[in-house]
């Protein structure tokens, strides 16, 4: 079950905020125990064996967790405990297979080991092992409800794609949140902004980054232009989706924080990641780079801290050389940022500069191989094997897409607060109104419908 799907939309989502806000439930343990109930059947509609394991990450982290509280004994081991179990099924369950494929290309007798990958994995994972890691910081207190730490790590606007929610965050309101109009009132435009951004511009982003990485005859328009649709699908797509995480969660009184802001504005790498996927970025920072030192040791101690973070980053996304060399892509344009002075050398070319790298390095994100990398790159800038006719097709028939992502990826706030407060209101209204009709519509007439990062 997804966001932009119908029996989500008309049957899920509706259901579950009548019962919870019914007279049944006025009792804050009542509403995180239907939450929890919810949350789990969600994921089990998607994989019904595999929910057993995010049961069973969620009792060890509870348990994990009240060991590591401040004054108990063996704090640290409860720790390094609760770290090893995450890390390993992580390993088990995303890695294993490509370890294994690559010890026997190097001629090592290694059977061939293939597991399906749980949806969601590494959000649920680096969620569970947040909420260990703030109680033996001492940021938060551990739950004593064992259901109250399944909803922190499985409640589902959340728990498929993101964001990755820090346990300090939302401590205080698993049991103190106030449901209000206002935040409810709030969520609901964010939905339906998250669902248009997925349903409307992704998804036909997607039909053209499809055909150009899929073609075996790719010209040099076509490959660019596939290219730059790629980055808008994936964009529209991850943001859409924390949209409407961030808009449900308001729904039931979470305040989830910004996920995205504005990426391709960025005028650097380093600003780059300072506005793409906030919540991936600072737990990293928070959980690896600060604990290993940060900046504040040697040059060459730096270089390794951040090596060994934008290594994990690609491995993080997935099992593949693509996602590693993504990856250390991204900690090669950082040392040259830092240590070169090259962004204050670009001057007027900042943006630009850092719009061409994203968009290149997109490329070795979306391609399934190196081999295929490769060849797209090649088609890029040697002028390829087809002719321009695809990109004619493709271009011609998405143009209007092409021009409402980029026009949404610019900062058209300022421009609308120019507006009288009362004709803005009406216009916000019905604005809504009619995207939430044109998402229905998508939705209804579509069977195009993934989310990119339901695969990491």
């Amino acid at each position: 079950m997804i966001f932009s799907s119908a029996e989500f939309l008309f049957l899920f989502l509706p259901c579950t905020l009548i019962i919870y806000y019914s007279p049944f439930l006025r009792q804050r343990r009542l509403r995180n125990a239907f939450l929890l109930l919810v949350s789990l059947f969600f994921y089990a509609w998607g994989e019904p064996v595999k929910v057993l394991l995010l049961l069973v990450s969620i009792c060890v982290n509870w348990f994990f967790g009240g060991l590591a509280a401040e004054g108990r004994p063996y704090r640290k081991a409860a720790l390094a405990a609760a770290v090893v179990y995450n890390l390993s099924m992580l390993f088990l369950f995303k890695y294993l297979g490509f370890v294994c494929h690559n010890l026997g290309l190097l001629g090592l007798p290694v059977p061939e080991v293939r597991l399906a990958l749980p949806i969601g994995i590494s959000f649920y994972t680096f969620q569970a092992m947040s909420y260990v890691i703030d109680v033996y910081r001492g940021k938060s207190p551990a739950q004593r409800s064992v259901l109250d730490v399944g909803l922190y790590v499985a409640f589902f606007p959340q728990l498929i794609a993101g964001p990755i929610v820090r346990y300090e965050t939302v401590a205080r309101e698993i049991h103190g949140r106030r449901e209000t109009w206002e935040d409810f009132c709030e969520g609901v435009p964010r939905l339906i902004a998250g669902l248009g951004k997925k349903a409307v511009l992704a998804n036909n982003m997607a039909l053209v980054a499809d055909a150009a990485f899929g073609s075996q005859n790719l010209s040099a328009p076509m490959a660019w232009l596939g290219a730059a649709a790629y980055a808008l699908q994936i964009y529209f797509d991850f943001s859409g989706y924390s949209d409407m995480a961030i808009g449900m969660g308001r729904m039931f009184g979470f305040h989830f924080l910004e996920n995205f802001n504005r990426p391709y504005l960025a005028v650097s790498i380093t600003d780059f990641w300072r506005r793409w996927h906030i919540s991936l970025s600072t737990w990293f920072r928070d959980y690896v780079y600060i604990p290993l030192g940060g900046n504040r040791v040697s040059p060459r101690r730096h270089l390794l801290n951040l090596f060994a973070v934008w290594l994990l980053t690609g491995i993080w996304h997935g099992a593949n050389w693509t996602f590693i060399l993504w990856g250390l892509g991204y900690f090669v344009l950082l040392m040259a940022e830092k240590y070169g002075g090259l962004n204050r050398r670009l001057g007027i070319f900042r943006r630009p500069y850092t719009l061409l790298c994203v968009l290149l390095l997109w490329v070795l994100f979306r391609a399934d191989s190196l081999s295929q990398a490769g060849a797209y790159f090649a088609a890029m800038f040697t002028g390829g094997r087809g002719n321009a006719g695809d990109f004619l097709y493709y271009f011609g028939n998405m143009k209007v897409y092409f021009g409402a992502a980029l026009l949404f990826c610019l900062p058209l706030e300022g421009l609308w607060q120019r507006i009288p407060e009362r004709p803005r209101a009406w216009l916000e209204s019905a604005g809504q109104a009619a995207l939430f009709l044109l998402v229905l519509t998508y939705v209804v007439s579509s069977t195009y419908n993934p989310f990119i990062y339901f695969n990491f």
